[in-house]
């Protein structure tokens, strides 16, 4: 099976995406087509078998992402930040395995371990309950820095939702996904590797990651939820980060969700709701 490998980077940190590379190009028993998207950067020097799209203007981290998977073939596309890396030479080779043996796969999140050791990242888990990292599940999000989709149910949803520029587009692809009859997977006991995440002080979150993380979330309740689950999706989110997050940005963010302009309406079947709900992740969390 083939995997359509594709790599983001802002070409700042040369030494982190040489090792992702180095653990694609060691991948065992599977092809790979590996198309490296520098964001707004010139590309630079990259392996053999590796190609580069350089992007003169910084879309957004799932426009860039689009780009990239317009360019790379297979069957499978295998989406890899650059900090993040494989953690065995048979991972894609496993993730295939479970591709090829259940046509109803639609997206697979590699489970997450920090490089080296040191604290874990609660978003690295996309269940509200944790539990065994490791312990395989069907989920209703995604944790965008390792993950495969199957290459027709990407084109049938239309890709990373580009106009959200970062933070939830892995929500929102999940939801499309799902609500196109597919599932979406967490392969906790196949793994990759993740810098352990800096600590952040309460209310030093940095203010465009606040900002785009309160408007995304207003734009995913209008744009996929009936307006009573939308306003609680919205309104839990506000509560459980509002204490640590720059709030003026934060702030802003839900105002300008409110006014639009926003995405076009999507909304989400009856049936979609109750599959993220059987799976544990109601849409109001």
């Amino acid at each position: 099976m083939t995997f359509g490998c594709v790599v983001l980077t802002t070409g700042s940190r040369p030494d982190v995406l040489a090792l992702a590379l180095d653990s694609l190009r060691s991948q065992r028993g599977v092809e790979l087509d590996v198309v490296v998207v520098f964001n707004g950067a010139e590309p630079l020097a990259l392996p053999p078998r590796t190609r580069a799209l350089g992007l003169a203007e910084d879309l957004g981290i799932p426009a860039a992402r689009n780009a990239g998977a317009d360019q790379a073939s297979g069957e499978l596309l295998f989406f890899l930040d650059d900090d993040a890396s494989l953690g065995g030479d048979d991972a894609l080779a496993r993730v295939a395995a479970r591709f090829d043996a259940d046509p109803s796969l639609g997206a697979l999140q590699l489970g997450v371990a920090p490089r080296g050791g040191g604290a874990y990242s609660r978003d690295w888990v996309p269940r509200l309950r944790v539990g065994d990292r490791t312990r395989p599940s069907d989920v209703a999000v995604l944790w965008e820095g390792a993950v495969a989709v199957r290459r027709s149910v990407f084109d049938l949803v239309g890709g990373w939702p580009g106009e959200f520029r970062f933070v939830h587009e892995g929500v929102d692809l999940a939801w499309r996904i799902l609500d196109a009859g597919f599932r979406v997977h967490y392969a906790g006991d196949i793994g990759a590797l993740h810098p352990p995440p800096a600590p952040v002080a309460a209310g030093e979150r940095h203010a465009y990651s606040s900002y785009y993380g309160a408007r995304n979330r207003v734009w995913l309740a209008r744009r996929h939820l009936p307006l009573p689950l939308g306003a609680l999706f919205v309104a839990t989110f506000a509560v459980r980060t509002l204490p640590r997050v720059n709030a003026r940005s934060a702030l802003r963010g839900y105002l300008d969700g409110v006014r639009g302009p926003y995405p076009a309406r999507r909304k989400l079947r009856a049936r979609t709701l109750w599959r993220m709900t059987r799976v544990g992740r109601p849409p109001v969390i």
